[in-house]
């Protein structure tokens, strides 16, 4: 192997588009739930981000150890990233004590995104808790492309980082009453729905899968051919969807959520099971996903 070949081959898949930037915050809100949306000016995350990509983000100059935060959404022409959070622990808690104007500390983008399939033109989107931002990144991506007509589902425990209206979008399969969507995805013509089971207003009073099961049953078996499923949440959520999957013989993606030290695939403590064409592997969430087919985790 002469040395041009052997530099092409050690060559780091992630090398080159993976930055640190020093981020300004540009916007930084407060909703219920100790839940938080940031926006940050970050041309070079941006520019390279996709749909499942995360950032390694320095909460404060007093923790060494970075938090791991899924992107929401991105302007790859204006430069800025845009985060939505909960605060879990002590990082994120400093973290939303941050200012507009101050400047963060970011590594990324990090991360295996999302897939879509251009022969699956009606995907669905369910997303739970803190797995919601990558649902909506992915669904702006959908939107870009115009050749999806995505559907996404969002539940949550507490209430919604934004003000859920009554949807226009006409869905099969809605019980009476589930209405409530995301303004920004009725915005931009996406059919949404909420879930919960606290009760909020024109919520579907149930779980993601129990609604999901609702929709797929109600479709016929042309347009189910025609559906991919994406999810991230946590891992009980994200074991029922796959089960739906399963069940209704459909393609699914999942974004795991583990905890992270480096992020860059060197410390291996984000590892998790694979099944994969020559057996079982441990394979690092952070840099070989955190997207996987579903059947190869959870089956």
């Amino acid at each position: 192997m002469n040395q041009t070949a052997m530099h092409a081959s050690n060559k780091k898949p992630h090398r080159d588009t993976i930055f640190v930037e020093q981020a300004e915050i540009l916007n930084h809100d407060g909703f219920a739930g100790d839940q938080y949306i940031m926006r940050v000016q970050a041309p070079k995350i941006a520019s390279h981000a996709q749909a499942g990509s995360f950032a390694h983000i320095q909460c404060a100059s007093s923790l060494a150890m970075r938090r791991p935060i899924s992107i929401m959404r991105v302007d790859k022409d204006a430069g800025w990233v845009e985060f939505l959070y909960k605060v879990f622990g002590e990082g994120t808690r400093l973290l939303s004590l941050r200012k507009v104007g101050e400047t963060l500390d970011l590594f990324g983008p990090i991360g295996v995104p999302f897939k879509l399939h251009a022969d699956r033109k009606r995907p669905l989107l369910i997303g739970g808790g803190v797995g919601i931002p990558p649902m909506i990144y992915l669904a702006d991506e959908m939107r870009t492309q115009n050749e999806f007509t995505p559907f996404v589902i969002m539940g949550s425990e507490v209430p919604f980082p934004f003000t859920p209206k009554p949807s226009t979008i006409m869905l099969p399969g809605m019980p009476d009453g589930t209405i409530a969507c995301m303004p920004l995805l009725e915005d931009w013509g996406i059919a949404s729905r909420l879930t919960s089971t606290q009760g909020y207003p024109g919520c579907f009073d149930g779980y993601v899968t129990d609604l999901a099961r609702q929709y797929l049953t109600a479709l016929d078996r042309e347009q189910r051919d025609q559906i991919e499923i994406f999810s991230c949440g946590p891992t009980i959520m994200l074991k029922a969807v796959a089960q739906l999957a399963k069940e209704f013989g459909l393609p699914c993606q999942v974004s795991l959520e583990e905890h992270m030290a480096c992020a860059v695939g060197g410390c291996a403590g984000c590892t998790v099971k694979i099944e994969t064409e020559d057996g079982p592997a441990m394979k690092r969430v952070c840099v070989d996903g955190p997207v996987f087919n579903a059947e190869q985790v959870f089956f």
